[in-house]
């Protein structure tokens, strides 16, 4: 009973109202008056929150705003990004050869370089870049090195200069734990990553395989445009059929439990060109 009595009064007490008045200060005369309760104040404010809400989601839904949040920048604009990016490098080079040009003109007039040793513009740039740049020993075990990796790597020769022109994006976000290598028969990179992970297009396709097998669990292919072929393999769960056109970033597939509680799923990304393996590094940056 006592319960019913405090729910009563705590109703009363919301829903009783209060009256605001306006007084003429002169003639003492009631200019305005307003009844008022509490829950009519909460259901302003609140009425006020939802109205704001619905204009800003809105705003940000309808307009260009939304490509300046996470996640929502469509491929239009991130390969107008990837073009800037581009453009501006070749504007730095560019202004920094004129820079070297112009230090060795004033080399030439100073009688640092001989007239003679100078062929043309490009060996004007090349003779101070040249001096500038020597090689360490450290630099030249690292350039050994890095040439002995790579003797094998395929994309040395699959690499066409009209795929500078697509701008691929991430399948996953994850952490490489295996990477490329044709002489280990590994014709991909492996990304651990959370379970339920989406797994994304890379480019602009249409799917043409959506299957499972023993081998390599659930398994999606997707054909792009210059003959690229896109595989993903070890998936937990397909999104997308066989014959679906799918757009870059777009989810195909989520990972699944890679069998242990609390581990990384592993997805398997293999990317192929002409009936050749592609490494992946060389067109994405994970």
């Amino acid at each position: 009973m006592p319960k019913k009595k405090r729910s009563k009064a705590f109703w009363n007490n919301i829903k009783f109202k209060y009256k605001l008045t306006i007084i003429n200060e002169n003639t003492l005369e009631e200019v305005v008056g307003l009844r008022v309760s509490k829950l009519n104040g909460m259901s302003v404010l609140l009425t006020s929150l939802v109205v704001v809400f619905v204009i800003t989601a809105t705003i940000i839904t309808f307009t260009p705003l939304r490509n300046y949040l996470p996640g929502y920048m469509n491929s239009e604009v991130r390969a107008q990004v990837v073009q800037n990016a581009l453009r501006l490098d070749s504007l730095q080079q560019l202004v920094d050869r004129q820079n070297l040009y112009i230090l060795n003109i004033q080399d030439i007039f100073s009688g640092r370089v001989r007239v003679d040793t100078v062929h043309s513009m490009d060996s004007l740039t090349a003779i101070r870049q040249d001096s500038l740049m020597g090689r360490t020993k450290r630099e030249e075990d690292f350039r050994r090195q890095y040439e002995e990796t790579e003797k094998y790597n395929l994309t040395t020769i699959t690499l066409h200069p009209e795929a500078r022109s697509l701008v691929f994006s991430l399948p996953m976000r994850g952490l490489i734990t295996d990477h490329f290598d044709v002489v280990k028969k590994h014709f991909g990179v492996d990304i651990a990553a959370s379970p339920d992970e989406s797994v994304l297009a890379v480019l602009d396709g249409t799917v043409i395989v959506s299957d499972y097998t023993a081998e390599t669990g659930y398994l999606i292919e997707i054909q792009h445009s210059q003959d690229f072929i896109s595989i993903y393999k070890q998936c937990g769960s397909l999104l997308k059929k066989e014959g679906d056109r799918v757009k870059a970033g777009e989810p195909i597939a989520l990972m699944g439990n890679a069998g242990t509680p609390g581990s990384d799923s592993l997805l398997r990304f293999e990317l192929w060109q002409k009936g050749r393996p592609v490494n992946p590094e060389a067109h994405i940056v994970f």
